[in-house]
């Protein structure tokens, strides 16, 4: 399949994964192959290049640019030496390299793809970046849901042949079930409904999270004095609400929920060493009214230490019927 024959509904019903040689997008690979033969559908693995222009130092002052055909042909080679690296057998692989910001191309795609997977830093990133352009773009973008992978997860892919950095989690040490953490937001319970809809077809149970962030007497807007008590029993009749909520769509899935005090960001990136998948809204309560990425979400993406799957705003039919289970966070 040539490059001019690729349309964006070739994308439509499967994963598109973005590949440019690094370690990390190795894992990304690794790990959306992974997911695209439990669902059955085509892998679309994506390259995107630029053309760098470096200004003349001549008589004549102008620019030159490089032949086009030539960073081509070399992202197409990084392209297929990777791809001969990992297992993908089995799959249905639409390669794809294309001209232009990489970020750009993925955002372009998700709007028909069902699934966006990217590596936590690639190529494009500075030495000691915790988190790459690419990675930070493409969720807070996208038009559906997006799953970055950090290098830590090398450890639970050994198949990936790429070496996990010292201290990553195994496939041994990972609890098998996916976390939705959640914090009363509408964003958060169209996240719970996307990670039930994960879990279901993972055959794993969802674990649903809040986490209470501590108060300090010393915040002036803190009512004083404060019955956590109380406020634990409240916050617990709601979540029991919205997973009796949960339960009603998906009857045949084993759901619970914790309530655990202490930072939303730092317990949530404890739970990606731990689960098979953390998946999170794009913005909750925290964020305000424009912004693309929550900070708890940021937080997570930037320290996971396993696969982490945001979910866009999005309309969804079910949302309307929560109300009908019991009390929930006023908006």
């Amino acid at each position: 399949m040539s490059d001019s024959e690729w349309n964006a509904a070739a994308a439509r019903s499967g994963i598109v994964v973005g590949l440019d040689g690094s370690d990390q997008s190795i894992c990304a690979l690794t790990w959306a192959a992974r997911e695209a033969r439990r669902r059955d559908v085509p892998l679309h693995v994506v390259t995107a290049y630029t053309v760098p222009i470096f200004a003349a130092s001549s008589m004549d002052a102008g620019y030159t640019a490089i032949d086009d055909a030539v960073i081509r042909d070399g992202a197409r080679s990084v392209q297929e030496q990777t791809l001969a690296k990992v297992s993908l057998h089995g799959l249905e692989i639409i390669p794809r390299v294309e001209s232009g910001d990489a970020s750009a191309v993925l955002l372009e795609l998700s709007e028909d793809a069902e699934l966006m997977v990217v590596g936590s830093r690639g190529r494009g990133g500075f030495v000691g970046r915790l988190l790459g352009s690419v990675s930070s773009a493409v969720p807070a973008h996208a038009k559906c849901p997006t799953v970055i992978v950090p290098l830590r997860t090398a450890g639970r892919l050994p198949e990936s042949g790429v070496a996990a950095p010292a201290g990553s989690p195994v496939a041994d040490d990972v609890h098998q079930a996916v976390v939705v953490g959640v914090d009363g937001s509408e964003h958060a319970r169209a996240a719970s409904l996307a990670a039930a809809e994960q879990a279901r077809s993972m055959g794993l149970p969802l674990r649903i999270v809040c986490a209470l962030p501590p108060f300090s007497g010393s915040l002036a807007w803190v009512p004083a004095p404060l019955d956590v008590e109380a406020l634990h029993e409240e916050l617990m009749v709601q979540l029991s609400a919205g997973r009796e909520w949960l339960q009603s769509h998906f009857p045949d899935l084993e759901i619970s929920v914790e309530l655990v005090d202490g930072p939303p960001a730092e317990l949530m990136v404890e739970r990606t060493a731990m689960a098979e998948l953390v998946v999170l809204g794009s913005r909750g309560r925290g964020g305000f009214a424009g912004m693309l990425l929550g900070s708890t979400s940021q937080s997570v993406l930037h320290h996971a230490k396993g696969p982490v799957m945001v979910v866009p705003d999005h309309e969804d039919p079910r949302l309307a019927d929560r109300a009908k289970f019991g009390p929930m966070v006023e908006q």
